[in-house]
């Protein structure tokens, strides 16, 4: 996937975005929550994608409640191995 636009994107991220996706995938995040995963994913979104993102997601998983942990980790998975497909596609032209 092309970092740049990545990048880009996650520069011009607000709270209220990582919020409302995360309400249309039935999450509901209080505001330390919001905040919490606001900030590691502006400051962590290389590693969560490239990376290896244990580490990360042991830290969040402290820091919020287990239920929202689940489905943040489940929800890593699914688009994780949608990132690495759609680079691997690429990759291979």
């Amino acid at each position: 996937m092309n970092i740049y636009l990545i990048s880009e994107y996650v520069n011009r991220m607000q709270k209220q975005d990582v919020n409302n996706f995360a309400l249309k995938q039935g999450i509901t995040l209080d505001n330390e929550e919001l905040d919490i995963i606001y900030n590691y994913i502006k400051n962590n979104y290389k590693t969560l994608i490239y990376g290896n993102p244990k580490v990360i997601l042991e830290e969040i998983k402290y820091q919020v409640k287990p239920l929202t942990y689940n489905k943040i980790e489940n929800l890593y998975m699914q688009f994780k191995d949608k990132i690495d497909n759609f680079t691997k596609n690429i990759k291979g032209y």
